[in-house]
């Protein structure tokens, strides 16, 4: 018997947190909800999840503290869910390590599409998938680990998949386009700087093990390992 994968679903919008609650349901997901930051965080200690879907504006901690706290100790996939729009909020809960946003209202058809593309990439590949290796990067397929120099490095979803799609075509230069829809399996409507961000946590991540350059901004095109 094949295991349901188990989302943890943060919404202090009873309505909300109902109708998500049934999408995740209805496509055969075991889903545990919690209505506030504090109760969330609660059910991660409690609880094994795969994805957690997380609104910004919650009661006890906020979104962003939720993914800051669960960051420090966890890589598990966090798709935000909010009605924040602007931006800024986008690239910053981005920044603090959160793999995917979605701005409400949402289209549950969208959400659902999102979610499968995160518990697609969480879930374990073949161990047949050999190692990658360049320059002191080590790439572990079947693990969704990278270490640098010996060093792990705690990378998110989202980002260990643009690294290692970077790392099995080092050297060749690949636009926002291609890797938004390489990775998140969608059409790409824009440059909304989601593809920026997540490259600039990779380099930030990398510049705490070593000073060389490992990723170049190919102008006009997009990014490049080097």
């Amino acid at each position: 018997m094949v295991e349901r994968k188990k989302v943890l679903l943060v919404e202090d919008d009873p309505e909300i947190n109902k109708l998500l609650s049934l999408i995740l349901t209805k496509s055969g997901l075991d889903t545990i909800v919690a209505y506030s930051g504090t109760e969330g965080l609660l059910q991660l200690q409690n609880h094994t999840f795969d994805l957690m879907l997380l609104d910004l504006m919650l009661p006890g901690k906020s979104g962003e503290e939720v993914i800051k706290q669960v960051r420090e100790e966890s890589s598990i996939p966090i798709i935000v869910i909010s009605a924040k729009v602007d931006i800024d909020s986008k690239v910053h809960v981005l920044k603090m390590g959160a793999d995917d946003y979605i701005t409400k209202p949402f289209d549950q058809k969208e959400v659902m599409a999102r979610v499968e593309v995160q518990l697609r990439k969480s879930s374990t590949p073949s161990s047949r998938t050999p190692v990658q290796v360049w320059r002191g990067l080590t790439i572990h397929p079947e693990k969704r680990s990278v270490s640098l120099n010996d060093k792990i490095l705690q990378l998110t979803n989202a980002e260990f998949d643009i690294l290692s799609l970077f790392v099995s075509h080092p050297e060749r230069a690949f636009s926002k386009r291609e890797i938004y829809e390489r990775i998140w399996k969608g059409t790409y409507v824009g440059d909304d700087n989601t593809i920026s961000v997540h490259v600039s946590n990779i380099r930030k991540k990398i510049a705490e093990v070593t000073s060389d350059e490992y990723i170049k901004t190919v102008w006009g095109v997009g990014f490049m390992l080097v």
